[in-house]
């Protein structure tokens, strides 16, 4: 390429409290509700109204900070950041400019360390609804007041690519901490993106910011345009504007909203009606000690502990609750693939080795069927807590395949009704009747009876063709409509064949 990208990115972030940032109004915004019915005079601006900080918001920031690796000052402040629009009901945000809670983090995408300049804490404001076929539009003040965490990048990123991927991260670990859904879907994480181009990496271009990106794919495709769309305007002999630009779906084009404001247009000053914030190393260390494992630590030891190859580390790690589903299932199918007794641990018995934790086989049979056929029940609205099937009884299913007393055409029959029923798999394999035929005497029955019927493929067997003996195998198989091991039908039916 000619030009260089440089891409910053900005990303707000509605935090999970039980209230709004200054007032006792509950934060419910995804409730379908009527506009204006969750309101009160602090979150309106009313005269006369003062505002309250929320502890646990400002908590929920500091945790963010520190699984990002950012320093957390010793004080911190609330600003007025003034500006004029319909849906900001006081004439100004309550945010945050000079003193940000947090400070000089980053982020590890893939090997690409990408800085963050700051997190901030601020409130949300109102919504703008545009009706058709009317001159005006109305206010909801629902969202007014709602927590928001502001994040903001150094200009580090250099692909659209590159900063779907660091949204998609964060999006991630912010679910983790459990201080988000970060659901962009419904509004709960909103990505701007600051974009310009240059011919050298020294020099930086006229800056682009694209406001309210609401999904991963468009904050790809966005960038891409854009970056595009300077290129040919630097083409053409023509100067990039400083400005705000919107994204349009149905388009898939960027397009001018406003120029771009700077610092000093907001008219910045500290919130005379909240004290500092002070942090003390006490308090920053107790929350440091609740931060959870979080997903490029919990790929690194499912790695380690459990064998798993990358790809099956990162998809279980990609949602917490499909992880802890996933360590669970293994724990209980260990426990049961422990207590076998020794003689049915052999191959001589039949069965293979029982595949525990410590060699991986059943950790990656496990994570096999979580990703192969649990996810098959899963979409956006149906978590894996939310099916029937429980982590235990999904471990004693994984004990029983790798026993090899069902086959894995039966196994996801068993696993259907599973999650259809709750029922464990022992009752469903007892209740239908789709258990391993384990007795000798009849398995040698059914041996005899293919032998006797395809004369043929015996022949072609005894003349050396080894073809025709996994013909014979599948006749079997077909014959015991799968209930039998085929190690131990094979065994059956090379004895009887080289008598």
């Amino acid at each position: 390429m000619k030009y260089e990208p440089t891409i910053g990115m900005e990303v707000h972030v509605e935090l999970k409290t039980a209230s709004k940032m200054f007032c006792a109004c509950k934060n419910e915004l995804e409730l379908d509700r009527v506009p204006n019915s969750n309101i009160c005079p602090v979150c309106t601006g009313q005269p006369g109204a003062l505002p309250v900080a929320n502890e646990k918001a400002i908590e929920y920031v500091v945790k963010a900070g520190l699984a990002l690796n950012c320093k957390i000052a010793k004080i911190s402040k609330f600003d007025r950041k003034n500006y004029f629009y319909p849906d900001l009901p006081k004439g100004y945000q309550i945010s945050q400019y000079d003193q940000p809670i947090c400070g000089g983090g980053y982020l590890i995408i893939g090997k690409k360390r990408i800085d963050i300049t700051r997190i901030h804490l601020e409130e949300d404001t109102g919504k703008l609804l545009h009706q058709k076929g009317t001159d005006f539009s109305l206010v909801d003040f629902n969202r007014s007041g709602i927590p928001l965490m502001e994040l903001v990048t150094e200009p580090d990123i250099e692909s659209a690519e590159e900063a779907k991927k660091f949204c998609e991260e964060l999006q991630l670990i912010l679910r983790y901490l459990g201080i988000s859904d970060a659901d962009m879907e419904k509004g709960h994480m909103r990505c701007e993106a600051n974009i310009s181009i240059s011919r050298k990496k020294t020099e930086r271009g006229t800056k682009v910011e694209i406001k309210n990106l609401n999904s991963f794919k468009s904050v790809e495709k966005a960038i891409d345009f854009e970056i595009k769309r300077q290129m040919e305007v630097l083409e053409e002999r023509k100067k990039i504007i400083q400005e705000t630009r919107g994204w349009d779906e149905s388009k898939m084009q960027t397009f001018s909203q406003r120029e771009k404001e700077s610092a000093h247009d907001y008219r910045y000053f500290p919130e005379p009606d909240l004290p500092p914030l002070e942090f003390s190393e006490d308090y920053v260390n107790k929350i440091r000690a609740e931060l959870p494992e979080l997903p490029a630590q919990k790929i690194i030891r499912f790695r380690s502990e459990y064998k798993l190859p990358e790809y099956d580390a990162e998809v279980l790690s990609q949602d917490k609750e499909t992880a802890e589903f996933f360590e669970e299932a293994v724990s209980e199918a260990c426990e049961l693939c422990s207590s076998l007794t020794k003689s049915k641990r052999s191959k001589e018995d039949g069965f293979d080795l029982v595949r525990d934790k410590d060699d991986g086989k059943l950790a990656k049979l496990t994570a096999n069927y979580i990703i192969s056929e649990l996810k098959k029940y899963l979409n956006d609205k149906v978590g894996i807590k939310d099916l029937k099937i429980t982590p235990e009884n999904f471990g004693e299913l994984m004990s029983i395949i790798s026993k090899s007393k069902i086959n894995s055409s039966t196994a996801q029959m068993v696993l259907a009704e599973m999650v259809r029923t709750g029922a464990d798999p022992e009752h469903i394999i007892a209740e239908k009747n789709l258990g391993q035929i384990e007795d000798d005497l009849e398995i040698e029955k059914i041996v005899e009876k293919v032998v006797s019927e395809n004369s043929q493929p015996v022949a072609d067997f005894k003349a050396g063709k080894q073809a025709a003996l996994q013909f014979l195998l599948g006749q079997v198989m077909k014959e015991s409509e799968g209930k039998i091991n085929p190690k131990v039908a094979l065994g059956i039916m090379k004895a009887k064949l080289n008598k």
